[in-house]
């Protein structure tokens, strides 16, 4: 049985700001990748693709608030630098 990935643990290098943003981020990285991990058995950042987080953005949070997907936008930028990507995603 494997244990589950530590979101916290990928994101540690890129975080920074206050500790109510640092903790906005990772609880909205675990929500991405809960969501990604419920639809395509994709547990794991490093196994994602740009098509993952696109359905995510575009489709998962299309009955949200524009700010709430700005921040989830923020999120995923955080995401993708950590992941080493040029991946770009439109506001």
């Amino acid at each position: 049985m494997s244990k589950p990935f530590d979101m916290e643990l990928f994101l540690t290098g890129v975080l920074a700001g206050s500790p109510a943003t640092r903790q906005r981020h990772l609880r909205q990285a675990n929500t991405i990748q809960a969501a990604i991990a419920d639809r395509w058995q994709r547990e794991n950042p490093w196994t994602w693709q740009r098509k993952h987080l696109a359905w995510f953005l575009n489709h998962h949070l299309n009955q949200h608030a524009e700010s709430t997907r700005y921040y989830y936008l923020l999120t995923t930028q955080l995401l993708i630098y950590r992941l080493g990507k040029s991946w770009q995603f439109n506001r």
